[in-house]
């Protein structure tokens, strides 16, 4: 009678949000001690991502400053307390995973912060090793954060590359941060060239990806997965799309899938492509989810990067980036959000009141996942 009690307590707390399981925790021992179990807390992230409850979208505004927007609601807007604070540093966002972000800051101080318990740790510093191969070079830093379920840990992937300027000549550096020992390890080398203006990779099927070139440099790019279980690179093939046009793209991970998005135009029409991979690692598994013509409301220049599905699949939420002509002509970078039907195929407006005009955005899952014993709690929120 008292396991079955019990489960059924634990189905209920599943369904609350991580501010009511922070309220509930303070109400006695016993609550606490449920709360705070790694059974509990793994359920709880289990059914909101399995039901699509508690997500919730991070804007990062200014560099410095973070809000998030209720995805359910698309509503209640909050202004978040960062691990800097008050300090109007710049901040870039790493990676996000099973609610945890992990932060930069402008003196490559890294973070990993759970915004929904308002906790943080600082990471262990890690120098470069590799030196660079001539006098002339040039030095890019890349990153991705994700989950590992095998080794049950969180992991911060750092890889430096060094170029020559004048032979073109490559050293590489992989370390991997592990959250439960709380220290860096340099791994094998990669031997690809990636790209600067990607410095972010994404995560999907249990993998961190970012877009590269083969050895020897070349003008083909693939996609490059990072193996969080094996620590592994292996290479993905894109699909063959847009070969004989001018484009802007896109390639991150949506509802579990690889996605890439294409932005072209078409004489005076903006057309927006969006792929997803329906098999991981299988080129023939690319599927055109979407081909929008026409976005009339969009103004000059649009960018379209899908975030999410809906809850019943059948809308997916782009945020667009484009310029607005503020005086003459002088323009403006302007951010929205809007629903594409899949359906009806057909765009939705969305208005959201009390969000910046320019943002970077972020799709996380609000969770009680913790970060570990070194934690340090942020007690002033901001209203």
């Amino acid at each position: 009678m008292e396991t079955f009690f019990l489960d059924e307590m634990i189905e209920i707390l599943c369904r609350l949000s991580v501010k009511d399981l922070i309220r509930f925790k303070c109400a006695s021992k016993h609550w606490c001690s449920l709360i705070d179990d790694p059974y509990f807390i793994k359920r709880h992230l289990s059914h909101s991502l399995k039901t699509k409850t508690n997500h919730s979208l991070l804007l990062r505004h200014y560099e410095y400053n973070f809000f998030s927007v209720n995805y359910d609601s698309g509503e209640a807007i909050q202004r978040l307390n960062h691990p800097v604070g008050e300090q109007k540093r710049a901040i870039k966002i790493l990676g996000s995973c099973n609610g945890l972000l992990a932060l930069i800051d402008d003196n490559d101080g890294i973070f990993l912060w759970n915004p929904s318990t308002r906790k943080f740790q600082v990471l262990p510093s890690t120098e470069i090793e590799i030196s660079s191969p001539s006098i002339c070079f040039e030095r890019s830093t890349f990153y991705g954060f994700g989950y590992d379920p095998i080794s049950d840990d969180y992991k911060l992937v750092r890889m430096v590359q060094l170029i020559g300027k004048s032979n073109g000549k490559l050293n590489s550096e992989t370390k991997v941060y592990s959250l439960r020992r709380n220290c860096w390890r340099r791994i094998k080398d990669f031997c690809f060239y990636l790209l600067s203006a990607r410095e972010i990779g994404f995560l999907a099927n249990n993998a961190l990806h970012w877009m590269a070139f083969k050895p020897p440099k070349s003008g083909k790019q693939d996609l490059v997965g990072f193996d969080l279980g094996t620590e592994e690179f292996r290479f993905l093939e894109l699909p063959d799309f847009c070969l004989d046009k001018l484009f802007c793209y896109d390639i991150k991970a949506m509802g579990g899938y690889i996605c890439l998005t294409a932005t072209y135009r078409e004489i005076d029409t903006v057309v927006v492509d969006v792929w997803t991979m329906e098999e991981y690692g299988v080129k023939e598994s690319w599927i055109k989810l979407i081909s929008c013509y026409q976005p009339e409301f969009i103004p000059d220049s649009p960018f379209a990067v899908p975030l999410a599905f809906s809850k019943n699949g059948d809308k997916v939420l782009f945020n667009i980036s484009y310029k607005c002509r503020i005086f003459n002509n002088w323009y403006s970078l302007m951010d929205k959000f809007v629903w594409y039907d899949l359906c009806g195929e057909r765009i939705e407006k969305v208005e959201i009141r009390g969000i910046p005009s320019v943002f970077e955005v972020h799709f996380y899952v609000e969770s009680p996942v913790p970060i570990n014993g070194n934690a340090v709690m942020i007690n002033n929120e901001m209203p």
